[in-house]
């Protein structure tokens, strides 16, 4: 039969890149182009986008897994792929403001071996597996905008980052098969600024930072975003910069710390 310490062994070998593939599309946690109007009224946009990133950290997948390091770029794991959906919602009434970020990919890695000393198999035995990681993000945050001029707008930003990542690990070896799944999740509060810069009438830059945890869910959490913005017409702009998001959990055997970081690029339609 084969046992639960081959799934590890498996997941050991495979969840770097999964894990990776998963984390890469992670999108900005504040819309990547800002609505300039000062007046009151409702403002709303979605701006669907890529994140680019790369991954590097210590992930543990399961509660009697190693924990392994990982370090991964963009392009290694686009092949694991099977869906992702990135959406970015922001509204404003006055001087408050929401704010929703959220992010599911489904992503599968296989690969196949020689005998593994746990499994009871002869010699020179192929042994297939493959490692399915699903990944959900939201970040919702409401503020209000303390500083709001022509020429620069300011919002403070607080709210709490939901995480749930389940993973299934699969091996089989003459013909007999085994499944192992866990997945586990937390919540983390956050709080940030976001800081809004025309340069021209379709020209502006946007900063955006936020740190959270302290313990609550991961030890600690933050990000950072910046990016260049150019409009086109009232209802619809293009963004592209740069993101950096980093979090370190562990709790309950479940290791997840890592950073993410890569250029991202997004379309804005404005309501």
């Amino acid at each position: 039969m084969i046992r639960y310490a081959a799934l590890f062994a498996l997941a050991a070998a495979c969840t770097a890149q999964t894990a990776s593939a998963a984390d890469a599309f992670a999108g900005p946690s504040e819309e990547p182009a800002a609505v300039t109007d000062a007046g009151p009224g409702w403002a709303l946009q979605i701006t669907p986008y890529m994140w680019a990133a790369g991954l590097k950290g210590d992930i543990s997948p399961f509660r009697r897994a190693p924990t392994i390091g990982v370090e991964k770029s963009f392009s290694d794991v686009m092949d694991d792929l099977n869906f992702g959906g990135f959406v970015n919602v922001w509204a404003r009434y006055d001087r408050f403001v929401l704010s929703g970020d959220m992010m599911f990919v489904d992503t599968t890695d296989s690969h196949a071996f020689g005998a593994l000393p746990a499994l009871p198999v002869p010699p020179g035995t192929i042994i297939n597996g493959s490692v399915d990681s699903k990944q959900f993000m939201a970040t919702l945050q409401g503020g209000y905008r303390v500083v709001d001029t022509h020429d620069f707008t300011l919002d403070a930003l607080a709210g709490a980052r939901f995480w749930h990542i389940s993973n299934d690990v699969t091996v089989s070896a003459l013909g007999v098969s085994r499944t192992y799944g866990e997945s586990f999740g937390w919540v983390d509060p956050v709080v940030g600024l976001r800081a809004f810069l025309p340069l021209t009438d379709k020209l502006s830059v946007q900063a955006q930072a936020d740190v959270g945890g302290f313990g609550a869910g991961s030890d600690i959490t933050w990000s950072a975003l910046a990016t260049i913005n150019y409009t086109f017409t009232d209802h619809l702009s293009v963004s592209a910069g740069y993101k950096v998001l980093d979090v370190d959990y562990d709790r309950g055997g479940h290791v997840f710390d890592t950073r993410l970081s890569g250029p991202v690029l997004g379309l804005t339609l404005r309501f």
